[in-house]
C-alpha cells in the first residue's frame, strides 16, 4: 500500500450526509467520524473537492459543515460548474440553449416543475419548487422567459411521472446539444453532452498538478459513474446500486455507516 492519494473527490448526497429530498437544509449533517477523516486528509495537505450534482451555491455551506479550508475548489451541478469558495467565484462554466428543452417539456407536462440552472446564480424556475429540493434560491419567472440566458442545466420534476417517462421525453427531444440523466423517479436533469464530474474534476487536477492516477474518487449514484471510472481510485458508497458498484475499484460502507471515513482511514 505505497500509493497515496493526491486529491479526494467527494460526492455529497449519500455520500458526506444523509439528506432526504424535502427536508430544509437547516437539517443536514455530516456524522462526527467523517468530518474528523476529512480534517486528516486536509491537515495531510491533500486537497478536498466537493463534485456533486447540486449548484456551487449549494456546495458552500456543505463545505463549511465538512471544515473544508479557502480557497478551495468545488465541481457543481454535475459537472456543468467549476467554482472557487471562499468567495464563490465560478471558474468555468459549460452552458447551452435551453429554450428549445423548455419549451418541448412543457408542451408534453404542463404541469411540470421547470428549474433553469444559469452559473453560479439562483434557479429560475416556472413555480416553485418543494423546500429544501433545489439547493440554492429560485425566482418565479414567465415560461417565455426560461432559458433567454444561456444555461448550465435544466432540470425537470414531474410529480406524476416516471423515470422511464421522463427518459423516453428526453429521446424525444432529440436535442444534439444536451444529454440527459434521469436520476428520481419524477426528476430529469438535462446539461450540455459530455458534461459529467469527470470531465471537471480532471480540469481541477490539471490546475493542482495532481494526476489523474492519485486521484481518489468516493460516490453513490448514477452521477457518480464517469468519476469512479476515470480517479485512480473510485470507491462506491455501500448503498450504491449494482451498476455503481461495477464501475468502481472498490466499494466502502454505506453512508449511515460513515462509510467515506472507513475509505479515507485507509490512507490517512
Amino acid at each position: 500500500m505505497t500509493w497515496r492519494p493526491g486529491l479526494v473527490a467527494l460526492d455529497v448526497d449519500g455520500c458526506l450526509l444523509e439528506w432526504v429530498r424535502g427536508t430544509d437544509k437547516s437539517e443536514e449533517a455530516i456524522a462526527p467520524a467523517v468530518v474528523d477523516a476529512v480534517a486528516r486528509v486536509v491537515r495531510a495537505g491533500i486537497p478536498v473537492v466537493l463534485a456533486s450534482g447540486r449548484s456551487p451555491l449549494g456546495l458552500v455551506d456543505v463545505a463549511r459543515l465538512a471544515s473544508l479550508p479557502s480557497p478551495g475548489w468545488l465541481v457543481g451541478s454535475n459537472g456543468a460548474v467549476v467554482a472557487r469558495f471562499a468567495p464563490l467565484e465560478v471558474v468555468r462554466a459549460t452552458t447551452f440553449d435551453a429554450r428549445p428543452a423548455v419549451a418541448a417539456v412543457l408542451e408534453r407536462f404542463p404541469d411540470a416543475m421547470v428549474a433553469v440552472e444559469e452559473p453560479g446564480l439562483d434557479y429560475r424556475v416556472n413555480r416553485l419548487f418543494p423546500r429544501g429540493e433545489l439547493s440554492g434560491g429560485s425566482v418565479v419567472t414567465s415560461p417565455a422567459e426560461l432559458g433567454v440566458r444561456p444555461a448550465c442545466r435544466v432540470m425537470i420534476r414531474h410529480p406524476e411521472g416516471s423515470s422511464d417517462a421522463l427518459a423516453s421525453l428526453a429521446d424525444e427531444l432529440g436535442l444534439s446539444s444536451t444529454d440527459y440523466v434521469a436520476q428520481l423517479s419524477s426528476w430529469l436533469d438535462i446539461s450540455p453532452v459530455g458534461v459529467n464530474k469527470a470531465a471537471a474534476l480532471a480540469y481541477v487536477a490539471g490546475q493542482l498538478g495532481v494526476r489523474r492516477d492519485d486521484v481518489l474518487a468516493i460516490g453513490d449514484g448514477h452521477n457518480d459513474i464517469e468519476m469512479l471510472q476515470w480517479a485512480g481510485r473510485g470507491v462506491a458508497m455501500g448503498q450504491a446500486v449494482q451498476e455503481v458498484h461495477d464501475a468502481a475499484d472498490a466499494s466502502t460502507g454505506t453512508v449511515v455507516e460513515d462509510g467515506v471515513a472507513v475509505e479515507l482511514e485507509r490512507w490517512f
